[in-house]
């Protein structure tokens, strides 16, 4: 029966990331960037000013809402979703990716993130346009609300988009368990074992104790405690990387030069090898890059939609950032530091070092630090890791209330919290595939929904540069309820 679960789960995992799930991600990218006439490139300025420059500049920002107040701030709601954005695909998915696809693949993980910027901004524009107060006074919105109210205020399209946003939801669910659990979990205990010998059994205790400390306090506990883990985790391996990328800095031009050689293969003779080389970078470019930033998946925006804005572009562009912010510096950070520290060969695009994966990274740092670098990556796993499964608790709550009812959460919470030690003591080779299904195909219906609301997106977008940028008098386009 497992063997058959196995082959059935291959099946579909093969299609939703194989070609098909490529092209449509790809697709959606770069259809909302037209849509949008490129506003991640022509209001460049504009977007960094408003989300990580004011963030020094405007208390509103990062101000905390009141006690009675269910909203998170604007700064809260992009550290959550960063906590769930920002987890182990940094650091073996950069990894993997440079294996599988040699050091080109990471330009077109670069290639990816910039298109999928727009999606990400699309998903968050209508999170806050479509979403709705909860019988507690929370905001809730997500890709289910504007399925169900955004694609079904479409003629004829009621029922559809009932069933789309229902399917959203259960994908959602079911990764939540996997993917933003247990195999999260699994990592931290694998690597807590191998660098620190500590046994599994007692890092799923401490996490759950920790997990249950701060899941079961609601989201304004989850938002709070990730903005402070959020920005120490990422200062702390930005600076590890820097220190790793500065002291082979000779080698910086060379590692460069060989992503975009790699990318398009042009070390290769012959056409086949050159078409097979171009294909293969391509591939495990646009796969981390899609599973590192997670845009077009239609989860991040649930988070988003909680924070205290009133302007959907406000939050959309923070969208913008987070996927900066995951893939340009922390997934180069890391390529960075794999390419230029001798673990691959530069020239031919071959690993030389002996590990794969997080060991590849841990190697990377150790030509520096010495045997410090594996408990460092074995750190920096743990921080990035539970972070995510803080995130993705939030995820699967909003999914199971939508299904299930806002009372019965603290169902699925105590089960999210249980299921973090059996994640730590399991082998879980099929759970982890299970759950790469799971999160892949909430990108269908959720695709479906920002891409059938695209003319609604680009109506928001531009409203908002004729009344903001612009100064001109036009009426707010600010909830679909007003």
């Amino acid at each position: 029966m497992i063997d058959v679960i196995a082959k059935v789960n291959g099946a579909v995992n093969g299609v939703v990331w194989g070609v098909f799930g490529i092209v449509l991600l790809f697709a959606a990218g770069i259809i909302m960037t037209l849509v949008n006439k490129g506003f991640q490139f022509t209001h460049f300025a504009h977007w960094i000013k408003k989300t990580i420059g004011a963030i020094f500049t405007d208390r509103h920002i990062t101000a905390h809402t009141a006690k009675d107040n269910k909203a998170i701030s604007q700064f809260q709601s992009l550290c959550t979703a960063m906590a769930a954005t920002i987890g182990t695909g940094n650091i073996v998915g950069v990894a993997t990716a440079i294996i599988a696809g040699g050091p080109g693949a990471i330009f077109w993980m670069w290639v990816m993130a910039i298109f999928g910027m727009m999606t990400n901004y699309s998903e968050n524009v209508l999170g806050i346009y479509f979403r709705r107060k909860s019988a507690t006074g929370e905001w809730r919105g997500g890709a289910m609300y504007y399925l169900k109210d955004g694609l079904g205020g479409y003629k004829g399209m009621k029922k559809i988009g009932c069933v789309l946003a229902f399917l959203f939801c259960l994908f959602c669910l079911l990764a939540s368990f996997g993917i933003g659990n247990m195999s999260q979990v699994n990592s931290i205990a694998g690597n807590m074992t191998s660098a620190f010998s500590v046994p599994a059994w007692v890092t799923g205790i401490v996490l759950v104790i920790i997990a249950a400390l701060v899941i079961l306090g609601g989201l304004k506990r989850v938002a709070s405690v990730s903005e402070k883990l959020v920005p120490f985790m990422a200062l702390l391996y930005i600076i590890g990387a820097l220190v790793v990328i500065l002291s082979n800095a000779s080698a910086v031009p060379q590692v460069f030069a060989s992503i975009f050689k790699g990318a398009f293969a042009l070390r290769a003779a012959g056409g086949g090898l050159v078409g097979y080389g171009v294909q293969k970078a391509i591939t495990w470019g646009f796969k981390r890059g899609a599973f590192s930033n997670e845009a077009g998946l239609g989860s991040s925006v649930m988070v988003h939609s909680s924070s205290n804005v009133k302007e959907p572009v406000q939050q959309g562009m923070w969208g913008i950032f987070e996927v900066f912010a995951d893939t340009i510096i922390v997934c180069t950070l890391t390529a960075l530091v794999v390419l230029s520290s001798g673990c691959v060969d530069l020239e031919s695009g071959a690993v030389i070092a002996k590990s794969a994966g997080a060991g590849l990274v841990g190697e990377a740092f150790g030509t520096v630090f010495g045997s410090g670098g594996s408990k460092f990556i074995a750190i920096a796993i743990l921080l990035f890791a539970f972070s995510t499964t803080l995130g993705w608790s939030h995820y699967g709550a909003t999914a199971w209330q939508y299904i299930f009812g806002e009372k019965s959460q603290f169902i699925y919470k105590g089960l999210f919290v249980a299921m973090i030690f059996f994640g730590c003591i399991m082998k879980l080779d099929l759970a982890w595939d299970l759950s790469d299904t799971f999160n892949g195909l909430m990108m269908i219906p959720n695709l479906i929904g920002v891409l059938s609301l695209s003319p609604l997106v680009a109506r928001i977008t531009a409203n908002y540069i004729k009344r903001i940028i612009h100064g001109k008098d036009e009426k707010p386009m600010i909830s679909a309820f007003e």
